[in-house]
């Protein structure tokens, strides 16, 4: 069996494998900034802004893919515009969902090897070649967040979510995670290991809802941040 590279092929790759020339360390830095003010510029005129995350694995015989058009939709109806990765899977339907509704939908595509596209169901986007100025659109941008059951990518989103409020440097914004049966195991461990070894408090746990009812999920953020 061939080993895996230690490092990729690609320009960000090489850079997190080590120090590079400052000519190119200024341009990252000039790339960085560019995407950042791009961003900031496309979504400020957002009204009420929910982030959607999820698998973008989930084609549309999975369950979770109906749960997630169904959120969508919710949301859109609750006065909501629904952003997520922009990419296929959770993603795509939950934008499809906002659109099946009328409501805005709103994708912060990623540029991948394997060439991800924006999916069908947006009505604006952008595209970003950093993962962390990404990160960020999804989260300056909105006033809630939605986790439906997702790999890596997901669960490092919502976990950050949860870091960003835990340090106070994000408001107390509502956090539901749906998909209970799929995230039980990491509520096992978060619940039971992580608060017994003393690395989170009791009160961080509240930071996050669980539901399998969009309607219910919908309410859990209009209670604390209202549409309208």
């Amino acid at each position: 069996m061939a080993k895996r590279p230690r490092f990729g092929g690609n320009d960000d790759a090489r850079m997190l494998a080590a120090p590079g020339a400052r000519l190119h360390d200024l341009w990252r830095t000039v790339r960085i900034w560019r995407e950042f003010v791009r961003g900031f510029r496309a979504f400020r005129d957002l009204g009420p802004t929910v982030t959607v995350f999820g698998s973008a694995r989930f084609g549309e015989e999975h369950p979770y893919y109906a749960l997630a058009r169904e959120t969508g939709r919710e949301l859109g109806r609750a006065g909501y515009a629904v952003m997520t990765g922009g990419g296929p899977g959770i993603m795509e339907v939950a934008n499809r969902g906002a659109r099946d509704v009328g409501a805005l939908s709103i994708g912060c595509n990623i540029e991948l090897p394997h060439e991800q596209v924006p999916n069908l169901y947006l009505d604006r986007w952008e595209d970003f070649h950093y993962f962390f100025v990404r990160k960020v659109m999804l989260v300056k941008h909105s006033c809630a967040f939605v986790a439906l059951p997702g790999g890596f990518g997901t669960l490092d989103e919502i976990f950050e979510v949860g870091t960003l409020i835990q340090t106070g440097t994000i408001g107390d914004f509502p956090v539901v995670a749906m998909g209970t049966a799929y995230r039980q195991g990491v509520r096992d461990f978060t619940r039971g290991t992580m608060l017994e070894a003393g690395t989170i408090a009791a009160t961080d746990l509240d930071y996050f809802s669980h539901t399998d009812d969009p309607q219910e999920a919908v309410a859990l953020i209009h209670r604390v941040s209202p549409a309208a």
